[in-house]
């Protein structure tokens, strides 16, 4: 399937933020279950293996003299989603939930900053205000008057420039590579990296450490994990990435990374809906501020910033 239309994609990537917030209560019981590592290395390469059929039904095909290329750019993509999930992980060990939210939503701000300092794209006055309503929104949803910094948040900054970064290159490699290939390959080498570092681990693989052992087979078909395992897998990480990259070819980076900022919002209505958790003023005047930041930068040449 061949992303044409910037409706289509634009609905797509809404439905991956729609994903991605209702999916973070399940993986975060999940992660009271099994380590993380171990988590993510069945989580991505299962969705790595869900797009192989995909592929094989699709007309895409790899050019002999591209594979070369393809792996080294994958196992790159990889690299930075590893690095991304990794860090955020740890970070959420020694920080709140409102600080590791707000800081990896710094991502979208960070995408046309790093996308002017490394690659020279210039940045409409639309964008920069849209970007700059969006991050004050994401800041009043997920932190309200509470961010006190601590030792946990330079991990998660870490994991914000990763996921920048992964973004920018994407919307870069897509433009010459085969979508499906590219993904494949990267999910599936975050599954390799995510299966090495919990081998080499000193905790146990498939319990946290203190708790009641359990085997592999105990551990990843318990309700919690498995039910995390599929909905991550396919949704969450197998469609979420193949949907970026096929959608980063034919919109800008920075149109990407402002969708995702409704990830919070939509985890804030998930958890309205079935915690019964209350968003408050300050979390409605967020939501409201990421709404206009992002129809600022869609529409805000024509409406707000024109020039006679």
């Amino acid at each position: 399937m061949i992303v044409r239309s910037h409706r289509t994609a634009l609905l797509m990537l809404t439905f991956v933020a729609f994903v991605w917030g209702s999916e973070f209560t399940l993986i975060d019981l999940a992660m009271e279950v099994m380590p993380v590592n171990t988590f993510n290395s069945i989580r991505f390469t299962l969705a790595g293996l869900a797009l192989i059929p995909l592929f094989l039904f699709s007309a895409e095909r790899i050019p002999t003299q591209q594979t070369p290329s393809l792996l080294f750019k994958g196992a790159l993509l990889g690299l930075l989603l590893f690095i991304a999930f990794y860090t955020q992980t740890e970070g959420l060990r020694h920080t709140s939930v409102s600080n590791a939210g707000f800081i990896t939503g710094l991502a979208s701000p960070l995408v046309p900053v790093l996308g002017f300092l490394l690659f020279r794209k210039k940045i409409s006055r639309s964008v920069c205000v849209g970007v700059l309503f969006a991050t004050i929104g994401l800041y009043l949803l997920t932190v309200g008057d509470k961010l006190v910094f601590n030792q946990g948040d330079s991990l998660v900054l870490i994991c914000a420039f990763a996921f920048a970064i992964h973004m920018l290159l994407t919307g870069r490699f897509v433009s010459a590579m085969p979508v499906i290939p590219l993904t494949i390959i990267q999910l599936l080498a975050v599954g390799i990296y995510s299966g090495i570092s919990a081998f080499v681990s000193s905790e146990p693989a498939f319990y946290l450490a203190g708790n009641t052992p359990l085997s592999w087979y105990d551990s990843v078909f318990s309700p919690i994990v498995l039910s995390a395992i599929l909905i991550a897998g396919i949704l969450g990480t197998a469609y979420a990435y193949w949907a970026q990259s096929a959608c980063q070819k034919i919109l800008p980076d920075y149109k990407v990374a402002l969708i995702f900022t409704l990830e919070p919002i939509f985890a804030c209505l998930t958890a309205a809906i079935f915690l019964n958790e209350t968003l408050g003023i300050i979390g409605l005047i967020g939501a409201a501020s990421i709404l206009l930041g992002m129809l600022i930068a869609e529409a805000g040449n024509k409406f707000f910033f024109r020039t006679n």
